[in-house]
C-alpha cells in the first residue's frame, strides 16, 4: 500500500504494511454476504459511496461504536474486497472498491447501497 512518495519511490508506513486487502474476485459469496450483512458496515459503505475516493478518513465516520469495533469493521470490509485503505500522514483514508466488487458480484453493492439503513 503506497502511503506517499519521496524522490519517485513509494514510501509505505509500518502501520500500512499491516493492512491486508482481499481481492474481490477471490472472495467467496458467503464472505461477501457476511461483510454486507452488518448495519455498521453498510453505513460505512454508504458513506464511502457518497464521497470522492480517498477523501474520507477513518476518524470521520459518525458511528455508535468504539474505535476498536470500528477497526474490526474496516478489517472485515477490507478482507471482503469492499474497501481499500491507505495512510496519508496521521490519517487513514478509505476508498470504496466499487468497480472491482461489482465485477465479482454484479448488483450486490447496488442492492446494499440502495436499501435504506436500519
Amino acid at each position: 500500500m503506497v502511503a506517499g512518495a519521496r524522490g519517485g519511490r513509494a514510501v509505505t508506513s509500518a502501520r500500512a504494511r499491516g493492512l491486508t486487502h482481499g481481492v474481490p474476485a477471490k472472495v467467496s459469496l458467503q464472505d461477501a454476504l457476511a461483510a454486507v450483512a452488518d448495519p455498521v458496515r453498510r453505513s460505512i459503505l454508504r458513506s464511502l459511496a457518497e464521497v470522492p475516493e480517498w477523501s474520507k478518513a477513518c476518524g470521520t465516520f459518525d458511528l455508535p461504536v468504539a474505535k476498536a469495533t470500528l477497526s474490526h469493521h474496516f478489517g472485515v470490509l477490507r478482507a471482503a474486497g469492499l474497501i481499500e485503505q491507505r495512510d496519508e500522514g496521521p490519517r487513514r483514508l478509505n476508498r470504496l472498491r466499487r468497480p472491482e466488487f461489482d465485477a465479482a458480484f454484479p448488483g450486490l453493492l447496488d442492492l446494499v447501497l440502495s436499501h435504506p439503513g436500519r
